[in-house]
């Protein structure tokens, strides 16, 4: 694995020649930009805006632009000349429990290798194992001082980089009204629904579908295949009004995949009737109820009245569709 850093932790007066790697790979398919016609690459050139002459990368640095849109150009001595007590060190701050850490300030993940002796590192995985808590660190990478976590997983150090405080937007600016408010029974069936879906984690039952799709649409391209096209999902119409049977209907599905997955051979029929259930539409479903409880008598009338009204609608068009092709001249007909 290639490193991405390489310096010491220095846990108190103790330092332990560490490197990093990346703990995580993006598995994505990736494109080139190429010409329509005939697939050829397409390439970027760094120009200037001045002159428009192309750029070479050893004379391109960092600059700085000021509010009046005058330039400060800095260059890598410059950069390298600023006390980041972190270049070259994971300095340990802090020890907190894991669980004080807000998710969403963590980033990318690195696996710690130690490149000297082992018994330091061991020492310091054992001791966070122990005490139930993490190390908070600094360390800078990529030319920049990162906030991270150093905490021990499977047998070995996991240093997570960490976003500043005030990179972490406040909730607040899109949290709900305090005006809303459920029912006890909206919540009662939300939780039931949570109960009918618990489960341990298990990441192995989950796989990307559509990158599985891409690949096989660019290997079908690639055997001269015809490429299927995936059916679509048909959407219900109309809005669920009532919660709370939405909410039932929730919890029966769950409840029925659940019990599908464990009988195994069962488990076709099983989503079968969930799908049937999804495609049915919502708003027949809630005609259905109305004219259950306004009456039968009141339901007859009603159909037959709209009956009438959708039969003497098609006559008046059948009727103008006749008079226009009386009336229509020979290029219309032909056309």
């Amino acid at each position: 694995m290639q490193t991405v850093w390489k310096g010491t932790i220095s846990f108190g007066l103790v330092s332990i020649p560490v490197r990093l790697v990346s703990a995580t790979e993006e598995r994505d398919v990736s494109f080139r930009q190429v010409r329509r016609s005939d697939g050829a690459r397409v390439r970027y050139r760094r120009v200037a805006e001045t002159d428009g002459e192309e750029v070479p990368y050893s004379e391109i640095a960092k600059g700085y632009e000021l509010p009046d849109g005058e330039m400060v150009i800095l260059d890598d001595d410059d950069l390298a000349e600023l006390p980041v007590a972190s270049s070259k060190a994971v300095d340990v701050l802090s020890f907190v429990p894991f669980e004080e850490i807000d998710p969403t300030a963590l980033a990318k993940a690195y696996y710690v290798d130690p490149t000297g002796d082992e018994k330091p590192y061991v020492l310091l995985r054992d001791a966070l194992e122990a005490a139930g808590q993490v190390a908070v660190v600094k360390v800078s990478l990529r030319s920049r001082e990162r906030l991270a976590v150093l905490r021990p997983r499977d047998g070995v150090l996991v240093l997570q980089t960490m976003l500043w405080p005030d990179e972490v937007r406040r909730p607040e600016t899109v949290a709900p009204s305090d005006d809303v408010s459920v029912r006890p029974q909206e919540l009662a069936m939300a939780q039931q629904f949570v109960e009918a879906m618990s489960g341990s984690f298990d990441p192995g039952q989950y796989h990307d579908e559509y990158r599985e799709a891409l690949e096989a649409l660019v290997q079908a391209k690639v055997d001269g295949r015809e490429v299927t096209k995936a059916p679509e999902v048909a959407a219900e119409s109309g809005a669920v009004v009532d919660l709370v049977e939405a909410l039932r209907r929730s919890v029966a599905a769950a409840q029925a995949r659940h019990e599908a997955v464990t009988a195994g051979g069962s488990a076709g029929s099983g989503q079968s009737d969930d799908a049937a259930r999804r495609r049915a539409p919502t708003r027949t479903r809630a005609a259905s109820s109305t004219a259950k409880s306004s009456g039968a008598p009141a339901a007859k009338k009603a159909a037959s009245k709209q009956t009438g009204s959708r039969k003497a609608t098609a006559k008046k068009t059948t009727t103008r569709k006749a008079a226009a092709r009386t009336t229509a001249p020979p290029e219309a007909k032909s056309a």
